[in-house]
């Protein structure tokens, strides 16, 4: 009985290093063509409030990436108010990917954490329902010392939304731009280099992610 088992075993040996294999494997997304329907979904920092129209990330990354970019940021939007108007953008039209970035009103506003992060984790639920292709932009938490200094960080609830609602994670972008005074309109929004900044920054992390 040990013989015949052991013969077993070697003989399943293969099968099983190819399933390890397989688990082990991280899957790559297949880069977006040129002329990919992406949508924006954010709010002032989306729009682009601080500059001309024509200096808003969406629109640099469409000139970076050869993307059609929709801008549907809107200033002054919390997440419960992009979660309103996600199933009307996305029954309107059809999308390649989504990216979403809100949740700085919210915290501006002292509105509550776990509502904030309940909304966040339903946007991209729904947007993934419509394409896997789904990116969060973390927001900055805010202080008004550490951006004195130049040392935003991410509010932490981002990470735990991606890994849960499997969606990937742009980190540190708002954070470092929103840091350095020189790229900043006011003290919570970017300029036009800086909006070119958030752009080629967001162009980058979407390309180590096989996006692009």
């Amino acid at each position: 009985m040990k013989r015949r088992h052991l013969l077993h075993l070697l003989a399943s040996a293969p099968a099983l290093a190819v399933l390890a294999g397989c688990g082990k494997r991280k899957g790559s997304a297949t880069a977006l063509k040129s002329g990919a329907r992406v949508l924006a979904l954010g709010d002032s920092l989306t729009y682009g409030y601080g500059a001309p129209p024509d200096a808003a990330w969406p629109v640099k990354l469409g000139e970076f990436t050869g993307w059609q970019v929709e801008n549907a940021g809107i200033n002054g939007d919390t997440s419960d108010g992009a979660l309103q108007r996600l199933p009307g953008l996305l029954g309107a039209g059809s999308y390649d990917a989504i990216l979403i970035g809100i949740g700085g009103n919210d915290m501006l506003r002292g509105m509550s954490a776990a509502a904030t992060r309940d909304n966040i984790a339903a946007l991209v639920s729904e947007a993934r329902t419509h394409t896997p292709y789904v990116a969060l932009l973390a927001t900055p938490a805010p202080d008004a010392m550490r951006a004195a200094v130049g040392s935003l960080s991410d509010a932490p609830f981002y990470e735990e939304i991606s890994k849960s609602g499997q969606a990937l994670l742009v980190a540190n972008v708002y954070s470092s731009v929103l840091s350095d005074a020189s790229l900043r309109s006011d003290r919570i929004h970017a300029n036009a280099r800086g909006y070119e900044k958030v752009a080629q920054l967001l162009a980058d992390q979407l390309k180590a992610a096989g996006w692009r």
